[in-house]
């Protein structure tokens, strides 16, 4: 059963713009603190944007101001809106949701479940 699926990524120039979907199914829609994460070849992963079970987000200072994240409960969907985008921002985009056994924050390493990601690149 496939329960996380992005879309929405591919090639832009930088300062271009993207949006990415994630679209869940219903048994984690809204239950959970789901995260955008991110990870370009020979890097960590990044965590990029956080939307907690009450709405409230946190982004990673390297995209504080141009990426917003959303979510839509009724829709079971999250967003990321990606604006003013860099070359640095090119990488492969993962949602995953963060189930209550673990701590709801950009460097949380484990999910409960994590899509199979959708590429990113940012030409200069």
């Amino acid at each position: 059963q496939v329960h996380l699926v992005e879309s929405g990524g591919g090639s832009v120039q930088a300062g271009g713009s993207l949006r990415l979907s994630c679209s869940s199914s219903r048994d984690i829609c809204s239950g959970y603190c789901m995260v955008w994460f991110r990870q370009a070849p020979g890097k960590q992963r990044e965590g990029v944007a956080i939307v907690e079970r009450n709405g409230r987000t946190t982004y990673a200072d390297s995209v504080k101001g141009r990426f917003t994240i959303s979510r839509d409960n009724a829709k079971c969907t999250l967003d990321l809106e990606m604006n003013s985008l860099k070359p640095e921002d090119s990488a492969m985009y993962y949602c995953a949701a963060i189930g209550w056994r673990w701590e709801c924050s950009l460097g949380q390493a484990r999910f409960d479940y994590r899509g199979q990601g959708t590429q990113v690149t940012v030409s200069s």
